[in-house]
């Protein structure tokens, strides 16, 4: 894991509890509705503004043992929806189980993917478990221009992850009518903030239906999260402090009741519980404390305080990071 190398107080802003506190407002758990999973830190690519720093190297990865104690603790406390992520989650050679396992225990499941690592032999196995039990498709497209995205993920990938979504729509995803929710993610390539969402969902939708003809249902644009990978090239570009002040200027007291640790419970490759994945990339335990799945009767109490730092910034910017 890279750790943050700079303090906040170095970019000239509030650290961020103090700013919630400038708006009087605590940030607590509401009710728990969300398991996310991060099946692991390997993936196929080296992106840029990667907050985890997952990569090929990574040899991070969920085991059957903690895969079956996961699906044990979301029986015990049935979640709304599940979330499964990475890394790559298509590179853990048990995923398509747990896909299998968690679509009966709730009733929304989502998949995130990178798009290029569904493109495989095994992909396209992977994609028929995701149709066969109507798993939401959640897939990351940081720009609309290949030399950007390309710029971030590795030559090739733009026309990879545009097969690939190719690929999802002729299995009925995104289509009108079909039940398959396809939903993209978009994500500034430098250091800067995202276009307003509505903005960037109508320019997405109208250009990857003139050029390509892919539809899709919804897009979230969402400033990058100064951790990992990408907080080291805010570093090495000497970004760093602007960006911070970019984000705290942009603090929006709105969003803070909506954002996603609120009503979410992030469970690491090991099995241990965080307020997000983005606590889990800085390695701040949920409550303080190291606890397993194993360990937990139920979801975590609403009421709760969340651990916060200077990257949630990043989820109260703007309309925020829900």
């Amino acid at each position: 894991m890279l750790e943050p190398k700079e303090s906040v107080f170095e970019a000239k802003i509030d650290p961020f509890h103090l700013m919630l506190s400038s708006h009087g407002l605590k940030l607590r758990r509401g009710q728990t509705r969300t398991l996310q999973i991060n099946v692991g830190l390997l993936c196929n690519q080296n992106c840029r503004h990667c907050h985890l720093d997952a990569g090929p190297g990574r040899k991070e990865n969920m085991t059957r043992e903690t895969m079956l104690a996961v699906v044990d603790y979301a029986r015990r406390s049935r979640f709304d929806v599940i979330d499964i992520t990475g890394g790559a989650p298509e590179l853990n050679s048990h995923v398509e189980t747990l896909v299998v396992q968690m679509a009966a225990l709730a009733p929304r499941v989502m998949f995130r993917s990178n798009l290029s690592a569904l493109n495989s032999a095994k992909g396209e196995g992977l994609m028929q478990v995701l149709k066969g039990n109507r798993v939401v498709v959640v897939a990351s497209l940081p720009s609309l221009n290949a030399s950007q995205t390309e710029s971030q993920r590795g030559k090739g990938i733009f026309n990879i992850s545009i097969d690939t979504l190719l690929k999802l729509n002729r299995l009925g995803y995104g289509k009108e009518g079909s039940g398959l929710e396809l939903n993209l993610v978009s994500n500034p390539s430098g250091a800067f903030m995202p276009a307003p969402q509505d903005q960037a969902e109508a320019r997405f939708r109208r250009i990857l239906g003139k050029n390509w003809g892919i539809c899709f249902n919804s897009l979230f644009s969402f400033a990058n999260v100064p951790l990992g990978r990408y907080r080291e090239w805010l570093n090495q570009s000497g970004n760093f402090a602007l960006y911070m002040e970019k984000l705290a200027s942009s603090f929006n007291p709105c969003a803070v009741p909506d954002v996603m640790c609120r009503t979410l419970v992030s469970v690491s490759w090991d099995g241990y519980l965080y307020d997000c994945d983005f606590n889990l990339a800085r390695g701040i335990h949920m409550g303080g404390e190291k606890t397993h799945v194993s360990e937990m009767d139920g979801p975590p109490e609403a009421g709760d305080t969340i651990a916060t730092s200077d990257h949630c910034y990043a989820c109260t910017a703007g309309s925020g990071f829900t």
